[in-house]
């Protein structure tokens, strides 16, 4: 009976144009006193539509038509988060959720078959019945987006929340950012170049441990730390670094005391005196070497020596 029913449905729409058309060239040959067969026409066409036409051929189960609402309401959810967190960059630390319930979701679509003997399986009626694709599509561009930010590096193993590197980077971070303004107040921030020596002076303690640990988090990542998915750090980390750098290198125009001053002089020294070790130790060796080279003349000339006395005694 599935058979008969799906051709009637299909013919339904052609059946109706056709009866709709026939009643209208009636009406138009009839001229104006015809005009109740054109309402006649309208009110029959509408009744076919109602009685069960469906608007978008061919229609989706009820259980496929509940997941691709709620695939579309998960899309649009992750969007406005990716949307709001753009600038300042803040997408790993408040997107995860919605990602990880978008992929819930697509999982159901994928695995999904309805339980109607008449049904299809949902996988392919959603994700492979066209040329577009449009689930997939937004699917892969949520993935690539969320693998291009890295936010893997910044999460838990199982993406629940925020690791405890990140969240130690990012309350630096915060401490850093109040530091500035605490001693900004009632001073403008702009990039002309003014008096910053308070605020150098007063949050280098916290900069200084803020890029330090950026430091060990970038080491730990090439090492293959808290994750191995990227050399680099999650986007959210990376851009609250290089804006903390920018205000205090240019904005601010603060330097860090170079830590490694002591071996840099020390290097320093052993090379600017090689040249003297080098001269010396060459000098004493030739010195040696003459010596060397004195002695057997002496010896021999001694042996002559005593030969010719003997020969004339």
């Amino acid at each position: 009976m599935a058979q008969p029913r799906c051709l009637y449905r299909a013919l339904l729409p052609a059946l109706a144009l056709a009866l709709l058309l026939a009643l209208l060239g009636l009406a138009v040959a009839a001229g104006p006193r015809q005009t109740p067969a054109l309402e006649l026409a309208q009110e029959l066409a509408e009744e076919l539509w109602s009685a069960g036409l469906p608007g978008d051929l061919p229609e989706l189960e009820p259980e496929c038509r509940s997941l691709l609402a709620a695939f579309a309401e998960g899309s649009a959810a992750l969007t406005g988060c990716l949307g709001q967190r753009a600038r300042p960059v803040r997408l790993c630390q408040g997107c995860h959720g919605p990602y990880r319930r978008l992929l819930a979701q697509y999982g159901s679509i994928a695995r999904a078959v309805g339980n109607s003997s008449e049904s299809h399986n949902c996988a392919k009626s959603i994700l492979t019945s066209d040329r577009l694709q449009i689930v997939v599509t937004l699917s892969e561009f949520f993935n690539e987006t969320w693998e291009a930010a890295n936010c893997a590096n910044c999460l838990k193993n199982n993406s629940e929340g925020l690791s405890n590197s990140t969240e130690e980077f990012l309350d630096l971070f915060n401490k850093s950012l109040t530091c500035f303004e605490h001693n900004l107040q009632g001073q403008g921030i702009d990039l002309s170049p003014n008096n910053y020596t308070e605020v150098c002076k007063n949050c280098n303690e916290t900069y200084t441990k803020l890029n330090d640990l950026y430091n060990h988090l970038q080491r730990l990542n090439r090492q293959g730390g808290e994750s191995a998915h990227s050399a680099h750090l999650c986007i959210d980390v990376e851009d609250a670094m290089n804006i903390t750098r920018k205000l205090w290198s240019r904005t601010f125009n603060c330097s860090l005391p170079c830590s490694d001053t002591v071996p840099v002089i020390a290097v320093s020294s052993f090379i600017l005196f090689l040249p003297i070790v080098f001269y010396l130790s060459s000098f004493l060796h030739s010195k040696q070497k003459k010596r060397i080279l004195i002695l057997p003349k002496r010896i021999q000339s001694n042996a002559n020596l005593v030969n010719i006395q003997e020969k004339y005694s």
